[in-house]
C-alpha cells in the first residue's frame, strides 16, 4: 500500500503563520516611519484587533446562546412527541 507522506494541514498552516510573522518583522525593520510613529501605528492596530476580537466573541456567545435555545426547544418537542406516541400506544 502507498503511504501518504505529504505535509499535513497543520504543518502548512504553521508555515504560513511563520511566513506572515517573518514578513511583518521585515516590514517593520524597513518601514520608512520613525520608531514613535511605528509604535503608535502598531498600538492603533492592536486596539482595532482587540475590538474586533471582542465583537467576534460576542457574536460567538450569541450564536451559542441561540443554538442552546434551539436545542432545548427541539428536545422539548421530542419529549412531547414521544409522550404523545406512548399515550396512543397505551390507549
Amino acid at each position: 500500500m502507498a503511504r501518504d507522506e505529504g505535509a499535513g494541514a497543520g504543518s502548512i498552516l504553521l508555515a504560513f503563520i511563520l511566513g506572515a510573522v517573518s514578513g511583518a518583522a521585515v516590514a517593520l525593520l524597513y518601514a520608512p516611519a520613525s520608531g514613535r510613529e511605528t509604535r503608535e501605528f502598531l498600538g492603533e492596530k492592536a486596539r482595532e484587533g482587540r475590538d474586533k476580537a471582542a465583537e467576534a466573541t460576542e457574536r460567538g456567545r450569541q450564536a451559542i446562546s441561540q443554538g442552546r435555545e434551539t436545542l432545548t426547544h427541539a428536545i422539548e418537542r421530542g419529549r412531547e412527541a414521544y409522550q404523545q406516541a406512548r399515550a396512543r400506544e397505551n390507549a
